[in-house]
Formats: C-alpha cells, sequence, structure tokens
C-alpha cells in the first residue's frame, strides 16, 4: 500500500511537534542493529525514522539517526557502546535531540547531553531546547552596535567585536586562541553577560586548567561550560557546538546577552568527518563530506543582535580554528572566514617574539568595525591604526638601510613604543577608559621618550597615577563616553605632570640608537 503523501501544512505540525518534545508512542518503530563498530549502527527495519530522530539502544543509551538509507538507517551512538550488540532492538521515539536547560546551568560543567560533570549533584529540570534550531530571520535581527569589551587592548582598539557578532580567532597551535576567549569571559565580569565555554575535542587537562583559571578570577558565577573531551565518542564532539547554541538560545529567549566560545571548530569538523566517514558517505576535499560548510553556517548564523521588539537580547560567538603552518588557505579555515564577520590572525613567530597577544593586526579585522566602539576609543584608535601601519611599512624598508632620517626614526620608535603598548598579559584585561587613556598618550607622542623597556612599567604607574589624582577625568569619559573638547586639555596636563615626576622612565632622546 503506497504512503500517504505529507502535505507542507502537515509536516510543519509534525516538525512543531517534534520540537516541542511530544512523543506519540503509538507510532514506535523497532529495528535489528545489523552492523556495528566504532560507535556507529546500521540498522534495518526502521522505515519511518526522521532524519535527527533520536533512537533508543537496549542499554538505555541514545542514538542519533544521520543516514536514511533505502534498505537501513545509520546512526550515531551518543555514549557508551558496552552492552550493544549485532542482532539488538533498536526503537524510535518520535522526538529530536534536545537539551532541558535551566537558570541553575550557570557556573556549572555539563556534558553535550546536559548530564553534570562536576559532582555538584543534578540541575534543575527547566526547558526543552533543540540542539538544531533554524537562526533568527533578518526582521527579527537589528545592527550590531554595541560594544562587547574583551578587555585586550590590540582587539578592543583595532578590532572592535559587537553584541551579536561572529568573529573568528585564528592561529597555530599554542598561540594563545584560547587565551583571547578567556580574557573576554572574565572581563564580563559585573557585565549581566552569560558566557558559554564549549570545549570540543580538549585534553582533560587542558579543561581543568581552563576552570581553575575562570574559578581563580570569580569568573565561573556568569560561564557554563560544555565539555567534551578527546576520550569521548566522535558523535558527542559533533553535537557540542549545538547544545552549547542551545543553551546560549535559552537565555537569549529571557532577553540577555550571550558570549559563546568554540573552541575548537577544527576538532570539530575532525569528528564529523570520522562520524562520516564511518557512516560511508562520500568524501570530497580533504577527505570530508560535502556538507561540512553547512556544518558551521547553521552554527554561527545563530549568533545574532535580537530586536528590543522580539525581546532583544544577544549572541556574541567566538569560535577558535587551529591552523598548521599558518595556512589559513586550508578547506576548514576558508570555510568558517568566509562565514564569520572577521578574524583575530595569531602569528607564531610574534608569539615567540614576546607579542602576547601575538595578533597580527594588518591581516585581522573586523567587519563591523567601529560602530561596535564607544566613541571616545573611535577618537583615539584611528591614530593607533596609523601610527601601527606606517610602523610595519617602515620597520621592513629600515633593515636595508643603517642611514634614516630624522623623521622616519620617530615613526619608527613611535611604532614600537605602541607595539609595546599593545604587549597585554592574558589573566589582566583592562578597562576600556584605561585603554583610552593609555591608548591616546602613545598616540599622541607622550611615551616617545619613554625607554623601550620602561614602556610596561609607564603604563602600569601611569594608570595608578591617574586613578589617585585625576578619576574626574576617567569619569567625565565614562559618563560622556567620549573625549570632549575641554577634556583634551585636562588629559594633556595630567600626562605632563606624571612625565614629569617619572623622569627615571624617560630616556635620553640624543644618545638613544636607531633601531
Amino acid at each position: 500500500m503506497p504512503k500517504p503523501k505529507v502535505t507542507a501544512p502537515n509536516l510543519v505540525q509534525e516538525i512543531n511537534s517534534k520540537i516541542s518534545g511530544a512523543k506519540d508512542t503509538s507510532s514506535q518503530v523497532a529495528g535489528k542493529i545489523v552492523s556495528l563498530g566504532d560507535g556507529v549502527a546500521l540498522i534495518s527495519g526502521m522505515n519511518d525514522v526522521g532524519m535527527g530522530e533520536i533512537v533508543i539502544f537496549p542499554n538505555g543509551v541514545r542514538g542519533l539517526a544521520l543516514n536514511l538509507n533505502q534498505d537501513t538507517t545509520g546512526c550515531v551512538i551518543l555514549g557508551s557502546q558496552t552492552g550493544i550488540k549485532e542482532g539488538d532492538l533498536v526503537t524510535t521515539t518520535g522526538e529530536i535531540l534536545s537539551i532541558d536547560v535551566s537558570d541553575d546551568y550557570v557556573g556549572r560543567v555539563v556534558n553535550p547531553l546536559g548530564t553534570p560533570q562536576d559532582g555538584k549533584g543534578d540541575l534543575k529540570p527547566g526547558k526543552l531546547q533543540p540542539l538544531e534550531r533554524i537562526a533568527a530571520g533578518v526582521i527579527k535581527r537589528q545592527p550590531v552596535n554595541t560594544p562587547l569589551q574583551t578587555g585586550i587592548k590590540a582587539v578592543d582598539a583595532v578590532i572592535p567585536i559587537g553584541r551579536g557578532q561572529r568573529e573568528l580567532i585564528i592561529g597555530d597551535k599554542s598561540t594563545g586562541k584560547s587565551s583571547i576567549a578567556l580574557t573576554t569571559i572574565i572581563n564580563q565580569k559585573d557585565t549581566g553577560v552569560i558566557c558559554v565555554y564549549v570545549a570540543i575535542g580538549q585534553k582533560r587537562s587542558f579543561i581543568a586548567q581552563t576552570m581553575a583559571a575562570l574559578e581563580r578570577h570569580n569568573a565561573m558565577k556568569h560561564t557554563i561550560f560544555v565539555a567534551a573531551t578527546a576520550s569521548e565518542p566522535a558523535a558527542l564532539q559533533y553535537i557540542a557546538p549545538y547544545a552549547g547554541s542551545a543553551i546560549a538560545e535559552y537565555f537569549l529567549d529571557q532577553g540577555k546577552d550571550v558570549l559563546i566560545v568554540y573552541d575548537d571548530l577544527t576538532k570539530h569538523a575532525w569528528a564529523y568527518r570520522e562520524i562520516s566517514l564511518l557512516l560511508r558517505r562520500p568524501s570530497g576535499r580533504e577527505a570530508y563530506p560535502g556538507d561540512v560548510f553547512y556544518l558551521h553556517s547553521r552554527l554561527l548564523e545563530r549568533a545574532c543582535k535580537i530586536s528590543p521588539k522580539y525581546g532583544g537580547g544577544s549572541i556574541t560567538a567566538l569560535p577558535i580554528i587551529e591552523t598548521q603552518a599558518n595556512d589559513v588557505s586550508a578547506y576548514i579555515p576558508t570555510n568558517v572566514i568566509s562565514i564569520t564577520d572577521g578574524q583575530i590572525y595569531l602569528e607564531s613567530d610574534l608569539f615567540y617574539q614576546g607579542q602576547r597577544p601575538a595578533i597580527n593586526i594588518g591581516t585581522s579585522v573586523s567587519r563591523v568595525g567601529s560602530s561596535a566602539q564607544i566613541k571616545a576609543m573611535k577618537q583615539v584608535a584611528g591614530k593607533l591604526k596609523l601610527d601601527l601601519a606606517q610602523f610595519r611599512e617602515l620597520a621592513a624598508f629600515a633593515q636595508f638601510s643603517s642611514d634614516l632620517d630624522k623623521k622616519t626614526k620617530t615613526q619608527i620608535d613611535r611604532g614600537a613604543r605602541v607595539t609595546e603598548i599593545l604587549k597585554q598579559h592574558w589573566e589582566n584585561p583592562m578597562d576600556v577608559i584605561d585603554q583610552v587613556w593609555v591608548i591616546w598618550a602613545a598616540s599622541n607622542g607622550h611615551i616617545d621618550l619613554v625607554a623601550l623597556e620602561n614602556v610596561s612599567s609607564w603604563e602600569e604607574q601611569f594608570l595608578s597615577f591617574i586613578t589617585s589624582k585625576h578619576q574626574k577625568i576617567s569619569d567625565a569619559i565614562r559618563a560622556e563616553q567620549k573625549i570632549t573638547d575641554q577634556l583634551f586639555p585636562k588629559m594633556t596636563a595630567a600626562v605632563t605632570e606624571f612625565n614629569a615626576s617619572h623622569s627615571e622612565l624617560i630616556t635620553d632622546s640624543d644618545s638613544e640608537s636607531t633601531e
């Protein structure tokens, strides 16, 4: 007997009922495992199972239907394969993969299925959130124009991130990619931003160190940790970022601002490639399946800023991609670069030279630009970008010439000090007004005579001086969100007073050698 035709309205109703968690027990179907191995089961007899539907194995572990062939269904096992064997019966549920999210998640560590991993007891039941959800449409969105302060001078000044943006962090192994994400999470303290850190395929030792750092800075109070470690099945690593996005959307629906870090999507693509090859899907470039672009595009499109008419709130995504030998032209890096709204590019050469964060300002970009900066930062950042650009050009030229004119030498010295002022330890995020002070002083030549090795000490002592003696100027900048004409002479007087009283930091310009 031919199957009844499914009309569009009926299909929509069916999808909505599955998303809401409705379970039609009368439609449960049992199938038999005909092949089993490496976390993948091939099942026959489940002809009515849907794509992405949850199935139950004999040991109680859930599975996810991913391959719908004519005679068999390919399912990945979301847990231990122990106790499952060929010939066992598997039943459908009529449900799609969801995670039960509540406010109780904040400060906790969970796996992609929502099971606590921190030994702090069970989580309170909340709202069922589907792991796969269609991203908000353009009607519900609004432009990204509210800054998300990272606390990192090089980022907030030159590569600003706005709430609702997707900014890629890309670089080789051990160049400080996770450190930038952690600094940003630490800096969200007392801002009302909920942070979700998704660790995909990372070592347990790395996760322990990351959590210890967040605890040390009291940042776990606003952070949710979703962990799918390297020892977990590839299926759990595959669903981990979608679980993190579902948790973020729970808070988005409440009108809150969320920051989500995917660390990292390279390992996510590896997990999906492993699953696809085990399911015998056709492979393409670098053995990835043909839909690997869709894998990340449907995930990152869920980052958005919602219009106040529809509840407000935002999800800001910081995906991380690991490159091999600085090759950003590889398959996965180019895919994610084309999806995101800019990238922070970290270079191993800069890292080993002591420039940390090792951000290559020339190749990094934010497509949101200055619309995600406060006006005070816009006022001081423009000259900073110009100084850095001139320094890069002249420094390369100066390598081939020992005789430099005074103007060129001055520009190189200025660029060297601006580069030095952008160095920052990852555990020390800086308030945006303090950043404005430091960048303004550097861009206007107030540290040109400071010895290069004293720039860090100058910065630390200068900010303490401003806090103790000129806090009213900082308060005025914070209140106005810009540097008014009345404040410029006061700022100049303050930095002049500081330099006069700290002559030990100043070098003699005549005796300074060409660098």
